[in-house]
Parts: structure tokens; sequence; C-alpha cells
């Protein structure tokens, strides 16, 4: 595979209300997270993508179930997910999950999760 081929999806609720910079900061968390999951459990995947030019995409859900639905469904592929919970220092409660992150990983594999969401 080239490292075209390879790219990271952060999946953000909509639901909740943040402001643009809690949710770039919430992204932010799920692709650091996300990459250092598969830079641990799928080598290949991480540096393919990380030499290739780290292909990032950001997309959205309205809810909670919503979310949870997709990281299932990436779990499922047996993708790398990393699913972020808000400290709730400003905006929303403690605990909250804002969003998640998915790979670095095939884009053809992660295209099975995420092609049917809207982007940010």
């Amino acid at each position: 595979m080239s490292s075209s081929e390879f790219k990271q999806v952060m999946v953000v609720r909509r639901d909740l209300g943040m402001g643009t910079g809690k949710i770039a900061a919430q992204v932010a968390h799920a692709a650091v997270m996300a990459a250092e999951k598969s830079r641990e459990k799928k080598p290949e995947w991480f540096y393919e993508w990380f030499e290739g030019g780290q292909a990032k995409v950001v997309v959205k859900v309205q809810s909670f179930e919503e979310l949870m639905e997709v990281r299932k469904h990436a779990e499922s592929l047996k993708l790398v997910v990393a699913q972020v919970n808000d400290s709730g220092l400003t905006q929303i409660p403690p605990g909250t999950t804002t969003c998640i992150g998915i790979g670095p990983a095939p884009s053809e594999l992660v295209d099975k999760v995420t092609n049917r969401l809207k982007l940010l």
C-alpha cells in the first residue's frame, strides 16, 4: 500500500454545544491518543501513515449513541480507536465523552466506518 492510502479520522459529537476552541482541543486529544495507540498496536500502519504526511479528517455525529455505534463498528474491523472523555474543567461535565479517534489505518477500512458521516 502507498502512504496515501492511510488516514486517521476524528469523530466529534455536535450535541454538546462545545465552542470552536474546545472542539479543536478535543480533536487534538483524539488524534494524539489514537496515534500513540496505533504506534503500539499497529506499528506498520502507524509508520506508513506518519511518513506519508499524516492525513487526518474530522467528521461529526449528533449524539453519544451515534458515536458509540461508530466506535463499535470500527472495533469490529479491528481498527484502533481512542475515546476522549473530558476532564470537565471548562464547558462540559467531567467524564463526558466528546469524540473518538480512529486509526491511522488503511483508508479503505476507515471508510467502511466513516464514509457516511459529514465533515465537521
